[in-house]
């Protein structure tokens, strides 16, 4: 799959954005491909009108990952920028999944896992990046559940990792 940008901004409509495509215009966000799985797991599974995305990274576009423990050597705000880029790879997976992401009825639930220090304790802030990102393209429908916890360790030591619980359009 090829990175997805639709060009219908509010600037050349004269109105807001309505779809989740538009919204990812405004924000100047070009879907990249979804990221495959790095095990023996599928990204998404679809059971009814309920989509369940595996946890993604923060994974840029050319597939440089970043990495370490926040705390450390990786600042809040780093660290809430690689929690942005894991909601984008999330919405290029559901995309990936349903064709069009105006197909989502609402982001039920997210589960952020932080790589951080033992005495870290503003995961909160750090996962706010996807958080923030969700309700930015779905607008009410992007407020959701979450969970947002700390690990030891992450696979190849990414800063973040998160997942997420889709329910559908009928």
């Amino acid at each position: 799959m090829t990175g997805v940008c639709v060009n219908t901004s509010s600037a050349t409509t004269g109105r807001a954005p309505n779809s989740p495509y538009e919204r990812l215009a405004e924000l100047g966000i070009e879907l990249p491909a979804s990221p495959p799985p790095i095990a023996n797991f599928v990204t998404h599974v679809r059971e009814g009108n309920i989509l369940y995305l595996s946890g993604q990274g923060p994974r840029e576009a050319d597939g440089f990952m970043h990495s370490g423990k926040v705390g450390a050597e990786v600042a809040v705000e780093e660290a809430y920028r690689h929690a942005r880029l894991t909601g984008i790879n999330l919405l290029a997976v559901m995309h990936e999944a349903l064709g069009d992401l105006s197909r989502v009825k609402r982001v039920v639930k997210l589960l952020g896992m932080v790589n951080a220090t033992p005495t870290f304790g503003d995961h909160p802030s750090v996962i706010n990046g996807c958080s923030d990102l969700m309700v930015a393209v779905f607008g009410e429908a992007g407020k959701h559940a979450r969970s947002a916890v700390g690990f030891g360790s992450l696979p190849g030591n990414i800063t973040v990792e998160i997942e997420a619980i889709v329910a559908l359009q009928d």
